[in-house]
């Protein structure tokens, strides 16, 4: 399947509401507009021949390609070598700004020749709604405009009025070819804006340019509120932007991944939609963005989660909040596939929407207690409104602690009683006595102190595994599960407990191969699903986090640095590693970025306290 590039050979760009992936060859092959979670306007990613794409790349066979961000921005290069010169197509979104949902989106594509001279072929070939919605292709001077019968993408030439005109060809499909020729210094280039323009317009280099400085702005400006100043200060603020990109700014939403379908396993059926924001990921968000400095992003995140509290009910018993919602926090996410593609690689199914929305997942509610009271601390508090919403959550929780759920990997294999989904019901109940505590507020405080209670006896005693010397994955099996690797960092156990250090050299015996980390085997613990899974990214930077406040500091070292070079050739990570290395899942991977940050942060810690090695 050569024609599909790996998924790792893609940097992201995109200005707040969506975002598109570019390869490494100039292709522009996932964007979804208007925002994240809508149809595709280009998806060759999940199917080469039907998915849609726009390409520019130079009109020779042989030509070495590098890609790189512009340095402290999302602004994306793709440069071109070749026999006769040196090219380069700068990809980029202008950032709205607004707080407000927009139904236009601007993707820029800069062609300028550097050095010699350089001929471009463009192909832009757009396939509405993951190729369900025919377009026609009506072509002006300044430009082409693909009509579909819900979705318009205008195409505006970069040009100057005395260029001589482009060499545009609209073939039997409806899709636009032309050549550009540049000589050293010349620059050109195109705007795709999808949304209902009325017509192209002619835009000219200055424009062009303008858009380019303001963009570049926004991101320097953006990123210099970051107060992290440590080792891998680079690695940091690369993750700091993606996870950005990935923000809903209307509503603060963070999308797991602004990509659906990727398979874990090549050929494999573990193909998902991330294209929403899961509430686990909006909590774990709110730590790692205070601990780099972004406020205004973490409380922007709280007051998402807040508001997804205060809408609270409970009508199909699966608890007061779902574990994922759409970006502007609605919670129809309907799965469905996608028959008439044959997915990344011939990996089918190709889904979306997200059948596991519904699911009860205990540990929702720890994460989100968590973060919240990691605000708190940060002077991000909850009013009256807010915390009466919380007591409602806590109160449902200490009535349904108990009961069998999906877990934390969402499985498809049955409910069970998952230790993980018990650690956060202790956590939840723990941070909301501490809340009332700290500020006095009325509350069930003894029933929350004696749930609490209760919930950490059992799983002292029915999640250990007294044969493994290990917590276990669940009360009805032994087999190990990395989601367990935050114990000590949420305070349930001493770092140095020796019930806990057990369980870490187990999950190093058989959960770690070459410092990388598996979330279980499914094997021994089926999950509904058919296939093997890689390495998880996220679970291997947690490993680091709890080898570090297991002070077995250079282990930890030796295993961040190894991991970082998993990375893709922008410091991007899909969701999973395969055995051969390759990035697979996801991608860009918004879960695996907050693990970097916070393993990070961590490390920088105990490596500046010169913290012995245990």
């Amino acid at each position: 399947m050569s024609d599909y590039p790996l998924i790792a050979e893609h940097g992201l760009v995109g200005d707040l509401q969506t975002a598109a992936l570019v390869a490494t060859d100039g292709t522009v092959d996932w964007f979804c507009a208007p925002r994240f979670d809508s149809p595709s306007i280009f998806g060759a990613l999940l199917d080469h021949r039907r998915g849609g794409h726009c390409r520019i790349r130079p009109a020779v066979d042989v030509f070495n390609r590098k890609q790189l961000y512009l340095p402290d921005t999302a602004v994306l290069v793709t440069r071109f070598l070749t026999e006769s010169g040196v090219g380069e197509v700068v990809d980029f979104m202008p950032v709205t700004g607004s707080k407000q949902s927009s139904g236009s989106h601007r993707l820029v594509r800069v062609v300028r020749c550097v050095r010699g001279r350089m001929t471009f072929d463009v192909e832009i070939a757009p396939r509405f709604d993951y190729g369900r919605e025919p377009h026609r292709t009506r072509q002006g001077p300044d430009g082409v405009r693909f009509e579909g019968d819900r979705t318009v993408l205008t195409v505006e030439f970069i040009r100057e009025p005395d260029d001589e005109r482009a060499k545009i060809r609209v073939d039997s499909d409806g899709d636009l070819n032309a050549r550009v020729e540049l000589r050293a210094g010349e620059l050109r280039g195109l705007i795709l804006e999808a949304g209902d323009r009325a017509a192209p317009r002619p835009v000219r280099v200055a424009e062009a340019l303008r858009l380019f400085d303001e963009t570049v702005g926004y991101w320097k400006r953006w990123l210099a509120q970051s107060t992290y100043a440590g080792r891998w200060r680079e690695t940091l603020h690369r993750s700091a932007i993606t996870l950005k990109l990935m923000t809903y700014a209307p509503s603060g939403g963070l999308v797991a991944a602004p990509t659906a379908a990727l398979p874990e396993q090549i050929g494999g059926e573990r193909n998902w939609d991330y294209r929403y924001t899961w509430v686990r990921d909006a909590s774990f968000s709110v730590y790692s963005l205070l601990g780099m400095g972004f406020r205004e992003e973490a409380a922007a995140l709280g007051r998402w989660l807040r508001d997804r509290v205060e809408e609270q009910g409970d009508k199909d018993g699966s608890g007061p909040l779902n574990i994922m919602y759409r970006v502007d926090g609605s919670s129809d996410l309907t799965e469905e596939v996608l028959d008439h593609w044959e997915g990344y690689r011939g990996s089918a199914p190709v889904r979306i929407g997200n059948g596991a929305a519904n699911q009860l997942q205990l540990d929702i509610y720890g994460e989100a207690l968590d973060s919240i009271y990691v605000a708190d601390r940060h002077g991000i508090s909850a009013g009256h409104q807010g915390w009466q919403r919380i007591c409602d959550v806590l109160d449902w929780l200490t009535e349904n602690w108990d009961r069998p759920e999906a877990g934390i990997w969402e499985t498809r294999g049955g409910p069970q009683d998952f230790t993980y989904g018990r650690l956060m019901s202790w956590v939840a109940l723990d941070r909301g006595i501490r809340l009332a505590a700290a500020h006095g507020r009325p509350a069930a405080v003894s029933r929350w102190q004696a749930e609490r209670d209760a919930v950490y006896q059992q799983i002292m005693t029915r999640g250990w595994s007294p044969e493994r010397r290990a917590f276990r994955q669940h009360y009805g099996t032994d087999v190990l599960d990395s989601a367990l690797l935050r114990m000590p960092r949420v305070g349930f156990v001493s770092p140095a407990d020796p019930m806990w250090m057990s369980t870490l050299a187990a999950m190093d015996r058989e959960l770690v191969t070459d410092s990388l980390v598996y979330r279980y085997d499914p094997a021994a613990s089926p999950d509904g699903l058919r296939g093997t899974e890689g390495t998880f990214s996220l679970c291997t930077f947690a490993y680091v986090d709890a080898l570090t406040t297991a002070g077995q500091v250079d282990k930890a070292q030796v295993t961040f640095e190894k991991m970082l070079t998993y990375g893709n050739h922008l410091g991007l990570y899909s969701e999973e590693i395969a055995l051969t290395g390759e990035q697979i899942g996801n991608f860009p991977q918004a879960f695996t970025h907050l693990a970097l940050i916070d393993a990070a942060i961590s490390l920088d810690r105990r490596l500046d306290r010169g913290a012995p090695v245990a």
